[in-house]
């Protein structure tokens, strides 16, 4: 962890999210769910059923990867975040539901920035390409939902000085937006 990371343990506080801002750097320990398309697909066809979900996702953060199978003396593999747009059909019901924090890449749906605000949520985004970097912050990982999925199945990952960023904070701030305006501006 660098000296200018905000240290964040999961599950997060909402009095900590409500103190993040977009473009704070930020090393995440404790616990992160995984979840790409299929158990997203998963998850909205048990809550149209009525069933629960397999995970209580309440006050947790989901991180879109599908990791790569361990290594001989690993917990993981490879595990760089997928882009989240993919997933956002799924997220505003998820925020809706208490999910406190997503982590993936790239940028957000106007309906996704409009239940980070209702919901008082955080998204934070991780460096595409360091898969196996980010690999070397997990501690232990068990399939906790869907093995069938594989690779996409859910997992509980235990995570020590995680590195991301804050990309959408819960004002709605938007460092995707946020970030290309204050380069602009610098050209001034």
């Amino acid at each position: 962890m660098s000296a200018h990371e905000i240290p964040l343990t999961l599950p997060l506080e909402p009095q900590v999210i409500s103190t993040l801002r977009a473009g704070d750097l930020v090393s995440l320990t404790g616990v992160l769910y995984t979840g790409r398309d299929a158990a997203h697909a998963r998850f909205d066809a048990l809550l149209n059923k009525g069933k629960p979900l397999p995970v209580s996702l309440a006050g947790q953060t989901i991180f879109y990867v599908g990791p790569c199978p361990p290594p001989p003396g690993r917990p993981i593999g490879a595990c760089g975040p997928t882009t989240s747009s993919r997933m956002d059909k799924y997220a505003p019901r998820l925020l809706d539901l208490g999910l406190a924090a997503m982590l993936g890449k790239g940028p957000r749906s106007p309906a996704v920035h409009e239940a980070i605000i209702r919901n008082r949520a955080v998204y934070f985004a991780a460096t595409g390409g360091a898969a196996q970097l980010l690999a070397q912050r997990v501690k232990s990982a068990e399939v906790c939902a869907f093995p069938d999925l594989l690779s996409e199945a859910v997992y509980r990952l235990e995570v020590e000085n995680f590195p991301a960023v804050v990309a959408i904070d819960s004002l709605g701030n938007d460092l995707y937006e946020l970030g290309p305006r204050q380069y602009l501006d610098s050209l001034k």
